[in-house]
C-alpha cells in the first residue's frame, strides 16, 4: 500500500471534483475572454534566475529547484503564474502596443503550503492587464475578477483592499519615521501589534483602527491624512472599489502587506461564503525588462480548489448505458443532444457496473 501513498501536500482530484474543477476554470476564463483577455500557457518550469527577478520586489523563494541535466542550470517549477506571464508580456509580447491583457490557467507548485493550507499544488487562474496600473486598469481587473467568481457560482463575493506602499508614503509626509524603523513598524502593523506599535511610532497607532467596512475605514485614513498626501491615492481608492459595489462586500485593511511583497499601490484578496480563507488575490506590481526598464501592470489570480469547496455545482451525472449490438447512429445522435454514453464492451457488462443513471432499450432512453 505504500505505492499509492502521495507526498504531503498532494493528492488526487478523483470524479465529479475533477469534473467540476475543469468546469469552473472554463467559465473564469470565459468571462476573462469576453473583456478581451486572451490565453497563454507558460512552461510548468524555467530557469530559476529569470523567475526570480521579473518581478520587482521579488524572490523566487517559494519554489521548488532542480538541476537541469541538460543545461546544467538550476530550474525552478513555478510557484505562481504570474511572474512567467510577466515575462511573456516583456519579451515574447514586448513589441505588442499596451496594455495587453492576457488570461491564464494551470497547476502552480510550492515548496512548502502554510499551516492553514498545507496543499502545495494547486490550480490557479487569472488576469493580468500590462502596461497599466491607473484607475481605469484597476477598476477592470477588479471587475473581471468578481464576474469570473460570478460566473464560477460564487455566492456572498467579499474584496478585502489593502495599500501595500501605504506606510512608506506616510513615512515620508505627513508622519515622518526613521528609515530603519519602517520595516520594523510594518511587521508590527500587519500583526495588529498595538503595544509594539505604540512603542515604535505612536503616531502610527490609528491605521491599526483604519481596517474593517471599507466606508468607515477610508475615513479613518482620510482623518489621518492630515497634510493631504493620500488624497488622490485615497480617492481611487474609492474610485475602484465602487466599481463592484453592490455585487460584492467592500472591507479595507490598509496595513495588510503578507502576500503583497510585490504589489505596489494596491492589493486585494477575494473572500466567498463557505470558503475558509482567501480564493484570489490580486493587485498593482512592476514588471522589469530585460534591460532594466520597468514597466506597470495589474492582475489577479484565483484559487481554482478553493472555489470549488465555496462554491460546490452539481455536475450533470446522466450516464446512458448502451447495450452491445445497439445503433451507434442513434448513441451517437444522444452525444449530439447532450448525453453522456457509456457503451458495453462485454457481454456481462451492466449499467450498475458503469454507474449509468439510463439505459438504452428498443430505441429509446429508460431509467435505470
Amino acid at each position: 500500500m505504500t505505492h499509492a501513498l502521495l507526498p504531503s501536500g498532494f493528492r488526487d482530484r478523483l470524479p465529479p471534483d475533477a469534473d467540476a474543477a475543469a468546469a469552473v476554470e472554463a467559465r473564469v476564463l470565459d468571462a476573462a475572454r469576453l473583456h478581451g483577455y486572451e490565453r497563454v500557457e507558460p512552461p510548468l518550469a524555467e530557469f530559476e534566475d529569470a523567475l526570480a527577478h521579473r518581478l520587482k520586489a521579488t524572490r523566487a523563494q517559494d519554489a521548488v529547484r532542480f538541476v537541469d541535466p541538460i543545461s546544467q542550470r538550476t530550474l525552478a517549477i513555478r510557484p505562481d503564474l504570474t511572474a512567467q506571464v510577466a515575462r511573456i508580456a516583456a519579451t515574447r509580447m514586448g513589441h505588442h502596443p499596451r496594455p495587453v491583457r492576457l488570461s491564464y490557467a494551470g497547476p502552480v507548485l510550492r515548496l512548502r503550503g502554510p499551516e492553514l493550507a498545507p496543499a502545495r499544488e494547486r490550480r490557479q487562474a487569472g488576469c493580468e492587464l500590462i502596461g497599466l496600473d491607473t484607475i481605469a486598469a484597476a477598476r477592470e481587473i477588479v471587475v473581471v475578477a468578481v464576474e469570473a467568481l460570478e460566473a464560477a457560482g460564487v455566492a456572498g463575493i467579499s474584496v478585502d483592499f489593502t495599500l501595500p506602499d501605504l506606510l512608506g508614503v506616510l513615512a515620508a509626509g505627513p508622519l515622518p519615521l526613521d528609515a530603519g524603523a519602517v520595516e520594523t513598524l510594518a511587521d508590527r502593523l500587519d500583526a495588529k501589534d498595538a503595544g509594539a506599535v505604540a512603542a515604535i511610532a505612536p503616531s502610527y497607532l490609528p491605521l491599526i483602527e483604519a481596517a474593517g467596512p471599507f466606508d468607515a475605514a477610508l475615513e479613518r485614513l482620510r482623518a489621518l491624512d492630515g497634510g493631504g498626501a493620500l488624497g488622490t491615492r485615497l480617492d481611487g481608492l474609492a474610485a475602484v472599489a465602487d466599481a463592484v459595489r453592490g455585487r460584492a462586500a467592500l472591507t479595507l485593511d490598509p496595513t495588510e502587506r503578507h502576500g503583497f511583497e510585490y504589489q505596489t499601490w494596491l492589493g486585494f484578496s477575494l473572500f466567498a461564503d463557505g470558503a475558509r480563507g482567501e480564493i484570489g488575490r490580486g493587485g498593482s506590481y512592476t514588471i522589469v525588462h530585460e534591460d532594466g526598464a520597468e514597466e506597470a501592470a495589474i492582475g489577479f489570480s484565483l484559487y481554482i480548489d478553493a472555489i470549488v469547496a465555496a462554491a460546490p455545482t452539481e455536475q450533470d451525472r446522466r450516464r446512458l448505458f448502451v447495450p452491445l449490438g445497439s445503433d451507434q447512429a442513434l448513441a451517437a445522435k444522444l452525444r449530439s443532444d447532450g448525453w453522456v454514453t457509456v457503451a458495453a464492451l462485454a457481454p456481462g457488462d451492466t449499467p450498475e457496473a458503469q454507474l449509468c443513471t439510463h439505459v438504452l432499450v428498443d430505441g429509446g432512453v429508460r431509467g435505470c
